[in-house]
């Protein structure tokens, strides 16, 4: 008998703490928290469309006004590496036909779209307006970030793992338990989504833009063991 209780007491001993919890009891708690910040960068999304009789005559319409545009870019005090070519299309133009049974090429259409990354929020209207003014005509999309979310996305971290805590010490304390060692920390989903909360317009611009903030949230799973 005693051996059979010194061997049970061994294998106790080397369980893994996974094991243990899952004997005494384990409580899974899931924190959330987002914090806000003042965007440093925006990225503006832009293209030029053109039209020609030709293919050929479509395609170097657009060459010069996507040239146009990206020499008034650099003019605005844009960096090279903050311009980025993301599309080009060349397209016939289908229409229908008079008796319209049919289908008939009437020209053709090319596309171009560039990517530009602002460092300075007050130069992002003026850039807009700049652009416009040399050929752009296609506004894809502005949106506002973080050049470097990384300090954010700690803060945000930090206050999930607050909030697990504190949603964990209720349970238990309402469950009429405690507490003990945690047993496994999992980050779950988080990002940055825009949030209209403050409002800026750009400096000297014919285009009103509202910078707003970034939220970065964050979300971990908690489990802890509890206390026999």
């Amino acid at each position: 008998m005693r051996l059979l209780l010194s061997c049970a007491l061994a294998a106790a001993l080397l369980l893994p703490a996974a094991a243990l919890a899952e004997a005494n009891g384990t409580l899974t708690v899931t924190g959330a928290a987002t914090v806000t910040a003042v965007p440093d960068q925006a990225t503006l999304s832009l293209g030029v469309t053109t039209t020609g009789a030709t293919a050929a005559e479509a395609m170097a319409a657009n060459n010069d006004a996507a040239s146009a545009v990206i020499a008034r870019l650099i003019a605005a005090k844009v960096a090279d590496r903050d311009m980025q070519t993301t599309g080009l299309s060349l397209n016939p133009n289908w229409v229908m036909n008079a008796s319209g049974t049919a289908q008939d090429i009437q020209g053709y259409i090319a596309s171009s779209s560039l990517t530009v990354r602002i460092a300075d929020l007050d130069m992002a209207g003026p850039v807009l307006d700049a652009a416009i003014a040399d050929g752009a005509n296609t506004l894809n999309g502005l949106s506002f970030g973080l050049a470097d979310p990384r300090p954010v996305e700690d803060e945000a971290r930090k206050a999930a793992v607050a909030d697990a805590l504190a949603r964990a010490q209720v349970l238990a304390l309402a469950a009429g338990e405690t507490l003990g060692p945690i047993v496994s920390i999992t980050e779950g989903g988080g990002g940055q989504q825009p949030m209209p909360m403050l409002y800026k317009a750009a400096a000297d611009s014919a285009v009103p833009l509202a910078v707003g903030e970034v939220g970065v949230s964050a979300e971990v799973t908690i489990v802890w063991q509890l206390k026999p």
